[in-house]
């Protein structure tokens, strides 16, 4: 049975912190998250090794997809991994984790730690390279959540109108249907008087 844990971020800050969740022997989880195009993705998942029974050493496998399917990250038989990238297309991202094997039929916690957007910039190479400290490089990183805030609030805006065209387009064939229906429920009821009468004419009941 698959399992989808929704992440949400918080906007302002545009940071997340590492979640933690079990996986069973059997079993699949999967985090996803909504985001658009050109966003920095980074992230790194592992076992925690102090919920594990003593001797044990479970693996797992790790799959990410984009929204149209592609997959974006493999790994296989692993106690922790990393993957980053930039976004192409906009929509919801989601990381699956799943255990290597049942054999030892031990679940396991996982740990991830999903960041995007500002939070995964590397600051310290940006002040290095742009030569930037203290409140100079609060101030850029400042620019830079106005500026994926204002992104964000754009992309909102565009699924909002999306979702409107979607809507008013699924209300006008429901009333084109509506109307359809009622138009076949008048033909046939009008075929079946039409049937009747022509019947008591037949029988000589008119």
């Amino acid at each position: 049975m698959i399992q989808v844990l929704p992440i949400f971020f918080f906007l302002v800050l545009q940071h997340s912190q590492a979640i933690r969740f079990d996986i069973a022997p059997a079993g699949t989880k999967c985090v996803s998250e909504d985001l658009q195009t050109n966003t920095l993705v980074l992230a790194n998942y592992h076992i925690v090794k102090a919920d594990l029974p003593h001797g044990s050493n479970p693996k797992i496998n790790a799959r990410l997809t984009s929204p149209y399917g592609t997959t974006l990250h493999f790994a296989e038989n692993k106690d922790e991994g990393q993957f980053g990238f930039t976004t192409t297309e906009a929509g919801n991202y989601m990381a699956c984790f799943w255990m290597h094997s049942h054999a030892d039929n031990v679940p396991a916690s996982i740990e991830l730690d999903w960041k995007f957007g500002v939070a995964a910039k590397d600051w310290a190479s940006i002040a290095k390279k742009e030569k930037l400290e203290g409140l100079e490089l609060e101030l850029r990183r400042l620019e830079d959540v106005v500026d994926s805030i204002r992104e964000e609030m754009y992309y909102l805006r565009d699924k909002e109108a999306e979702m409107r065209g979607v809507n008013e387009t699924t209300n006008a064939r429901v009333a084109w249907f509506s109307i359809m229906s009622l138009f076949l429920c008048l033909m046939v009821a009008a075929w079946q008087l039409w049937h009747l009468k022509s019947y008591f004419e037949r029988k000589k009941i008119l």
